[in-house]
């Protein structure tokens, strides 16, 4: 007796390779969200400071804006 083509197996085997083939995909796409946070980290370093805000005089130290 073969029980290679049943159904019941044929099933089974589709629903155990599913489970891992979805497993592989959410293992994946973890991996791609982290590399993509750590590209987003790096670019919010490589910005540069804002300036110093004014302490005294009448140019600056009421509204701080900069170009």
């Amino acid at each position: 007796m073969n029980i290679a083509n049943t159904p019941a197996v044929q099933s089974a085997s589709a629903a155990a390779q599913g489970q891992t083939s979805d497993a592989l995909n959410i293992l994946v796409l973890k991996k791609a969200l982290d590399a993509q946070a750590a590209a987003a980290a790096a670019l919010i370093q490589a910005l540069p400071q804002s300036p110093p805000l004014a302490t005294e005089g009448s140019l600056g130290t009421q509204v701080n804006t900069f170009a």
